[in-house]
């Protein structure tokens, strides 16, 4: 049988299109949706797995900006607070509020009552969408997160921002599924090797590279929108398109260790070095972080200067029966953030940069590149992209539907009241965190309905395949028809975040994933795993 990837390539191979996205993070990701659900004949590749760069890397937050009222861009915390609020509206089971606990410690370079007063703004910059901040005593803090070393600590605050319920990466490639499902072609895997603009014919003619066959296609799009992330000056360069915009780049590394505190919400701090510092909880774990470090280049990776400038301050800043050591560390979560300058002075204080996004048109050459940017900001991205393609003169409609959210709410209660006549979730195995049917709408939309047909026939196929990863027999099934997994670490990182849960030394055996690479890879389970268990 043909799997979806190989009959995306063959649509690519020889075709024309109206846009041709390069890069599958979350800004080639909603650049996808949105003109596919704009009726836009467009096509998405990457050279390695979808969400496989700074999209896979990040805090799992969906928050507004609130460190950027300090340095007075108010204008953006008000966007970004908007455009949070539309996430939590369209993506509800995904999108959640949750509580941040600050301390402010002695000799802070504010008062903790400002602090809070700026939480106050921030509320209500947000149009007073979440709970209302509170201001935090130090016996407040003892009392109720006894974890922190209260030492040195002379109050706080708390208030409220999100984040994203499973991970980031699933996140990007839910907006990667819509744009599919509008009538996108993607590719994983498939690098973009040459681009020749025509002014004669006005489009692209555009090499690419079948990275898992080692083949050559061809293709034509009227316009080139970069989307590659930290990599965007990179092919600006190598096609020759000048842009007033470049990026800098900052390394951020977040640590995952067993949880370090029952409490519920997102731990902050000040660092050591003065800036935010997060611990995160994430199910059965803790993610703790982050670093700041300026680097030349996307490629990076954790040093042990980056780990124990992460544990010295977790265990400076949390009351821990032992401190947290390199052992400790089950994964471990490395990326870049662009940050968006204008011109070529790279001498500004980079600490100071905000994410925000920009864009940039070649009008003659019918090229967009995208700098900088966030998650919390991806909708506003995705719209303005459509305008920008319609300025360089591609037609665009106005969508039957909206081209982001999950489905609406009957399309749920219909979902719901199917999980509840198949009784499913009394198959949900003892220990697990959430009834099936809440878990697999949320990760897989209307899809889902697949997997109730699955589990009515089979309903052993609602059993876990890896223990102590709540994923079941039945959506690796559904994982291997619908989410072009090419190699393990899509599924184990990217689709899920098993990876990030599961110690090494317990994944990393034959044992584990035997049942997983069957399911996923069919004949070629053997050789997958092989590949994954050598790497």
């Amino acid at each position: 049988m043909t799997s979806e990837r190989d009959a995306m390539l063959s649509r690519l191979a020889g075709g024309s299109v109206d846009v041709l996205v390069v890069g599958g993070g979350i800004n080639g990701a909603v650049a996808a949706a949105a003109l596919a659900g704009h009726g836009v004949q467009v096509a998405l590749v990457d050279r390695a797995d979808f969400a496989s760069g700074v999209s896979s890397h990040s805090s799992n937050l969906a928050w507004g900006g609130i460190k950027y009222l300090e340095s007075g861009e108010w204008r953006l915390v008000r966007k970004l607070c908007l455009s949070r609020n539309r996430l939590m509206d369209a993506f509800p089971s995904t999108v959640r509020e949750i509580r941040f606990f600050t301390s402010i410690q002695r000799g802070f370079r504010m008062w903790s009552v400002l602090v809070w007063l700026g939480a106050l703004l921030y509320w209500l910059m947000g149009n007073c969408r979440m709970s209302a901040p509170r201001f935090l005593r130090r016996k407040t803090i003892i009392a109720e997160a006894p974890v922190i070393n209260a030492s040195e600590v002379v109050g706080g605050l708390e208030y409220s921002d999100c984040y994203l319920f499973d991970n980031d990466s699933r996140f990007v490639f839910n907006f990667i599924r819509r744009a599919m499902d509008a009538g996108a072609t993607a590719a994983n895997y498939t690098e973009v090797t040459a681009l020749e603009f025509s002014s004669d014919q006005q489009h692209w003619q555009v090499s690419l590279r079948d990275c898992e066959a080692n083949r050559d296609l061809q293709l034509t799009a009227k316009v080139v929108i970069n989307a590659t992330g930290p990599n965007v000056d990179r092919l600006n360069a190598t096609v020759g398109v000048d842009t007033e915009h470049h990026h800098l780049l900052s390394k951020g590394v977040h640590l995952i260790v067993d949880r370090v505190t029952p409490l519920a919400k997102v731990l902050t701090f000040f660092a050591s070095d003065g800036r935010l510092f997060f611990v995160i909880p994430m199910g059965p774990k803790t993610c703790i972080g982050t670093t700041d470090t300026q680097v030349a280049r996307a490629e990076v990776s954790v040093s042990n200067e980056d780990r124990d400038f992460v544990l010295a301050n977790a265990n400076a800043l949390l009351e821990l029966p032992e401190p947290l050591t390199r052992d400790d560390i089950i994964a471990e979560r490395v990326g870049v953030r662009p940050l968006a300058i204008a011109g070529a002075d790279t001498s500004r204080d980079w600490v100071q940069l905000s994410r925000k996004h920009q864009l940039e048109i070649d009008d003659d050459r019918h090229f967009i590149s995208i700098f900088g940017g966030k998650l919390t900001d991806c909708l506003n991205v995705g719209e303005e992209l459509v305008a920008a393609v319609s300025q360089l003169g591609v037609i665009t409609r106005s969508p039957e539907q909206r081209w982001y959210g999950e489905p609406d709410a009957t399309d749920r209660r219909r979902f719901l009241e199917r999980a509840q006549h198949l009784a499913l979730d009394e198959l949900t195995e003892d220990g697990v965190s959430e009834p099936l049917s809440l878990r697999f709408w949320r990760r897989y939309g209307n899809y889902a309905n697949e997997l109730l047909d699955t589990i009515g026939e089979h309903p052993d196929k609602a059993k876990l395949v890896i223990p102590e990863a709540e994923y079941t027999h039945a959506e690796l099934e559904l994982m291997s028809r619908r989410e072009m997994i090419v190699h393990f670490d899509d599924f184990l990182r990217r689709r899920s975040k098993i990876a990030l849960v599961v110690p090494g030394r317990s994944l990393r055996k034959e044992s584990t994933l035997r049942g997983a690479a069957r399911l996923l890879f069919g004949d070629s389970a053997a050789a997958k795993l092989a590949e994954y268990l050598e790497g």
